[in-house]
């Protein structure tokens, strides 16, 4: 059959995503990738250099997406398939282009973890994340903002004359444009994508990107890659280099040997094919190669503890298998981001197909005969020489216009083009794709000023890149303009000029939104009572302006705990209190509730809440505050009207262990 690419959709048990969280995104977001500085000093000079480069000082101007639940119905989602006579693949341009699933239509056989439900969780850079499938992770170290959001989808003629399938959006964090073109030329058994980022600014920007294919785990899970070294990341602020395949006892190719979450950046020689297989007991799997810009290969598993099967349960439904996740990126860790000069551009290709190979040799105990069984079957299925020679083919197709759209993203993409007069050819971003969200930054751009507004409404996004402040700056001046341009100086680290845009702000019309920038600001600075005092007078001005849920239950989950920080739990109480019933049933606030009975001394009421059941919906990675009240909970049961001494943790930890339902963190 000749390839096509149709519309469809599929049917899916999906849980809610919600609104965006409506409170700019002042604080740096926390971030489980870090190394020690100490420990820099150790690594290649090169790797040290670009972990320290350009770290992500906030979300802005994305928003936080919070307010997802646990709830899943069956929602229809629209999808793209790319199909020929041998592999059929499927992309959901409404969650940012995630190739959802790759199938090897002569065997049958799924290719990727294919997870069964979408069930956000908060792993992405902006929150909401769900796992499965292929994404495209670009911007810094983490999964994309874009994981969950609309991405541009075209049909576009392919390099061989036929059919191919183009996403592409603006990516909001390093201001860069980027495409991704997927195709199967007529008879392949391998999925072609050409990946392509541009950087239209007069200035050089920090580039990120890792192409994340979850794969089915099995207990014969097997990895394979060009490698005999690695560089272990285990969420422990260190990265050590280890032996390929076997270290501390056991054959790290294996995942399922592995006890805690880890991550293993593999040293691929410059020199070598460039390229990462999962192969099952059978010799059977998913290889994943490219051209040598892509130079990074990577191995991420969640290990066999109960915390880490916990975490695999909540991700999907019970019952249903496990996955590990194979990824590919421009540098050797995904701790580091790379230096993009002033207009140009980065692109390469990338090949998902299907393997098989000789079983005892992929599973034998010989390491170099198991590489170089994979090598010589990949060489065999798709060349070298043929991935170079399509990525040259695919490059004279980059620029060509879509044929016919198939999906619309967003329009901030159209905003900034319009602002830098951005000549991006293949990657149309029309002014028709500007919506409510953008008019008032077009206003500005043509006008000098923001529409005349009152705060009493949400104000919208802010933006945060240079050129968008420096129009802010010389704008005229009111409430409304100088609450953003304080976003943008404190997102540009100049706090004490962003305070005292939010203290004109203020002069000119008191509202919620800038108040609640002020007691991030004092909470930041080291003042809980000011900052307590201010959210309390935010959460006030919020009620008296006719807020609605989302708006009040953002302010009450930043204001609960710097109230509990200030001593003011029983202010804490109230404000939990004045929220409607359906906010105070979600997790993050039964939690929050727990926390607040604590301080006011009712220990078994903070234990009923525990004992009553609940989930926290958008538990973070790394999040250490389920537990840390459960045990602060036990330690007073324990402890009476005595004081918390180490005796009475020991003893709170080993009498009331984590339940079950509550374990995210490894013990």
């Amino acid at each position: 059959m000749a390839t096509t690419v149709r519309r469809t959709s599929i049917t899916l048990p999906a849980a809610h995503l919600g609104e965006e969280n409506p409170l700019p995104a002042l604080r740096t977001p926390a971030d489980p990738h870090q190394v020690h500085e100490r420990d820099r000093a150790g690594l290649p000079a090169d790797m040290a250099r670009q972990i320290g480069y350009a770290p992500l000082r906030s979300l802005l101007p994305v928003r936080r997406l919070d307010g997802y639940d646990r709830h899943r119905t069956p929602t229809d989602l629209d999808a793209i398939v790319i199909e020929n006579d041998r592999l059929r693949a499927t992309v959901l341009p409404g969650l940012g282009g995630r190739v959802y699933s790759l199938v090897h239509k002569s065997t049958g056989r799924e290719l990727l973890y294919r997870n069964p439900v979408l069930q956000p969780a908060d792993f992405g850079l902006a929150g909401a994340w769900f796992s499965g499938g292929i994404e495209w992770n670009i911007g810094a170290t983490g999964h994309t903002t874009l994981c969950c959001a609309p991405v541009h989808a075209a049909r576009v003629p392919a390099p061989d004359g036929g059919e191919m399938l183009r996403l592409w959006e603006w990516e909001r964090l390093r201001d860069l444009p980027f495409q991704v073109d997927l195709w199967l030329p007529e008879d392949a058994e391998f999925l072609l994508v050409g990946v392509r980022i541009r950087n239209p600014h007069h200035r050089p920007a920090p580039v990120y990107w890792w192409s994340n294919t979850a794969v089915t785990e099995s207990p014969d899970t097997r990895v394979i890659v060009p490698a005999e070294e690695a560089w272990h990341f285990g969420y422990q602020r260190s990265l050590r280099r280890v032996p390929v395949p076997r270290w501390q006892g056991a054959d790290r190719t294996y995942p399922v040997r592995g006890e805690r979450p880890a991550d293993y950046f593999y040293e691929v020689p410059d020199s070598a094919r460039k390229w990462i297989a999962a192969l099952d007991g059978e010799g059977h799997g998913l290889v994943q190669t490219s051209t040598d810009q892509l130079r990074g290969r990577k191995l991420f598993l969640w290990g066999n503890g109960p915390a880490s099967q916990r975490w695999q349960r909540w991700l999907t439904e019970p019952g249903t298998d496990g996955y590990i996740e194979i990824q590919a990126g421009l540098a050797r860790t995904q701790l580091e981001h790379l230096r993009m000069e002033p207009v140009s551009e980065l692109s390469w290709l990338e090949a998902y197909g299907p393997l098989s190979t000789d079983p005892d040799a992929a599973h034998g105990t010989d390491w170099t005969a198991a590489r170089d069984a994979v090598a010589r079957g990949l060489e065999a299925a798709l060349p070298r020489s043929y991935v170079e020679e399509a990525y040259r083919a695919w490059l004279a197709s980059a620029d060509t216009e879509p044929r016919e759209i198939l999906a619309a993203g967003s329009g901030w993409g159209a905003l900034e083009v319009l602002h830098g007069r951005f000549k991006l050819p293949g990657t149309p971003f029309d002014e028709a794709t500007l919506g409510e969200e953008q008019r008032p930054w077009v206003e500005l751009l043509h006008n000098g000023r923001l529409p005349t507004g009152s705060l009493d409404v949400p104000p919208g996004p802010t933006l945060v890149a240079a050129h968008w402040r420096e129009l802010l700056e010389t704008a005229q001046a009111d409430a409304l303009v100088e609450y953003h341009l304080g976003v943008a100086q404190w997102h540009a680290g100049d706090r004490a000029q962003a305070v005292r845009s939010w203290e004109r702000s203020l002069k000119a019309a008191e509202s919620c939104w800038v108040v609640r920038c002020l007691a991030v600001a004092d909470a930041e600075s080291g003042h809980p009572k000011r900052a307590a005092e201010r959210y309390l007078r935010a959460f006030a001005l919020a009620v008296e302006s006719g807020q609605g849920d989302t708006v009040l239950g953002a302010l009450a989950r930043e204001a609960v705990p710097a109230l509990l920080a200030a001593g003011r739990a029983e202010d804490a109480e109230t404000m939990l209190g004045a929220l409607a019933p359906g906010v105070r049933r979600r997790g993050r606030f039964r939690l929050l509730a727990a926390q607040v009975l604590l301080a006011l001394g009712d220990v078994s009421g903070a234990r009923g809440v525990f004992d009553a059941g609940f989930e926290v919906d958008d538990l973070a990675e790394g999040e250490e505050t389920l537990s840390e009240t459960w045990f602060a909970v036990a330690e007073r049961l324990v402890a009476g009207s005595g004081p918390v001494t180490e005796t009475v943790r020991s003893r709170a930890r080993a009498q009331h262990p984590v339940p079950d339902a509550y374990a995210f963190q490894p013990e």
